[in-house]
C-alpha cells in the first residue's frame, strides 16, 4: 500500500477551506465573534501567515492519525512492522493484500470514520475544554460541528486517495 502523499496534503488544506466558509459571518462567524467578544478590529491583528500557516500544519498532524482510523489495511500493515518490512512479510500477508488490499477504499467509508472520529473525538475533546473555559453552549456546537464537517471530508479525502 503506497501512501499518496498529495491526497494527505489536499486533505489538510480543508480545514482551511471549510472555516472560510463555516466562520464566514452569513454562516456562524458572527455568532462565534460574539460568543468570543471579538470584534473585527481585533480579529484584524492576527498575523494571517502565522495563524493559517500553522493551522495547515496541524491539519497535516491530524492526517497521519486519521489515515490508521480510516484506512484498515493500516493495521495489517503495522502487524508486520510496517511499511520498511513488508518485502519480508510471510506470504500470509501477501495474499491477505491481495484479496484485501484495497476493501473498504471509498470516499464514503473514510466519510464515516471521520465523522465518528469527529463526533466521538473532536466533539468531547473540545467541550470538555470548553465547559472549563466556561463557553457557552453555541461555541461548543459551531466548534464540534466544524470539527465533524472537516474530519469527515479529510476522512473521505484520505481513505479514496491515499
Amino acid at each position: 500500500m503506497e501512501i499518496n502523499f498529495t491526497a494527505l496534503l489536499l486533505a489538510a488544506i480543508t480545514t482551511l477551506f471549510a472555516g472560510f466558509i463555516w466562520y464566514h459571518p452569513s454562516v456562524f462567524g458572527t455568532i462565534w465573534m460574539r460568543e468570543n467578544n471579538f470584534t473585527k478590529e481585533y480579529l484584524s491583528k492576527g498575523n494571517m501567515l502565522k495563524i493559517f500557516g500553522f493551522t495547515y500544519l496541524f491539519s497535516l498532524m491530524i492526517t497521519i492519525p486519521l489515515m490508521s482510523l480510516t484506512i484498515h489495511q493500516s493495521g495489517a500493515i503495522g502487524m508486520v512492522g510496517g511499511p520498511p518490512l513488508i518485502e519480508s512479510a510471510k506470504p500470509s500477508f501477501q495474499a491477505f493484500m491481495a484479496d484485501y488490499g484495497m476493501a473498504f477504499r471509498t470516499f464514503k467509508h473514510g466519510a464515516l470514520h471521520g465523522f465518528m472520529a469527529g463526533l466521538f473525538f473532536a466533539l468531547p475533546v473540545l467541550g470538555i475544554n470548553a465547559l472549563f473555559e466556561r463557553k457557552s453552549w453555541k461555541l461548543i456546537f459551531i466548534h464540534g460541528g466544524y470539527w465533524i464537517l472537516v474530519l469527515t471530508l479529510m476522512g473521505g479525502i484520505i481513505c479514496q486517495f491515499a
